[in-house]
């Protein structure tokens, strides 16, 4: 059944040098659950008890955060061969600190926690190639959610759609980019109103700085944009 997937699994970091043989090895000792949620159907919610982290094969997810006075933080949007739970198995957290829910209809990867941090029974060779990789993928998540800070620390909306468009083209190197996440998700993405920053984008657009599509964002003014990121 997860044959169909093994392409998705390839392009997820935590099987990094692991062959389409060594996967199946790998999956017959893990023994992961494949369970499909419809669209917005939670897959998690925080305080939820943790057991297993979460590969998504199928649709999109979104990785939420609420405060204390309810408004929804998205901490990200994850596409087919994207993780949640990374951050937490290497922890002494027992408890989801976030919601994962499902944007469209999604088939997610299950793998228990102690199956992969734990002792393999079977003594894998390919079990210290999953603890390297997941270290990896837990660093580089680190570093994600020290620049989502920073996009939250920028107090201007101008600043932080500037620092987000930038950052977004350095990503794909190229002037013109298609976002993975449409208005509403961006702006829970940056922790500002729809209303406020879709005005902001128009006047990014009138003065020549940025033009805009839907979801495609082309960079007209790249000197202006990044002096205006600082």
């Amino acid at each position: 059944m997860l044959k169909q997937y093994y392409p998705t699994l390839e392009n997820n970091p935590l099987f990094a040098d692991i062959d389409d043989y060594s996967i199946d090895q790998l999956l017959s000792c893990l023994q992961p659950k494949v369970r499909r949620y419809e669209k917005n159907e939670f897959i998690a919610i925080a305080g939820d008890p943790f057991t297993s982290i979460g590969i998504v094969l199928e649709g999109q997810v979104s990785v939420i955060k609420e405060s204390a006075t309810g408004n929804r933080i998205m901490i990200s949007q994850l596409e087919p061969g994207e993780m949640y739970g990374e951050m937490i198995a290497f922890s002494n957290q027992e408890f989801y600190p976030v919601t994962v829910e499902a944007i469209k209809d999604t088939t997610v990867m299950e793998l228990e926690r102690n199956a992969i941090i734990g002792q393999c029974p079977r003594m894998c060779s390919w079990h210290k190639t999953l603890i390297q990789n997941m270290l990896k993928i837990v660093s580089n998540r680190a570093l994600m959610l020290n620049k989502k800070v920073e996009y939250l620390s920028i107090k201007s909306m101008r600043g932080k759609l500037s620092a987000f468009f930038l950052d977004e083209y350095k990503r794909f190197n190229k002037e013109t980019f298609q976002l993975n996440m449409n208005r509403n998700q961006l702006a829970d993405y940056l922790n500002v109103s729809r209303p406020s920053m879709s005005r902001e984008m128009a006047k990014l657009r009138d003065e020549g700085v940025i033009d805009f599509k839907k979801n495609k964002i082309r960079i007209a003014d790249l000197e202006a944009l990044s002096e205006m990121a600082e």
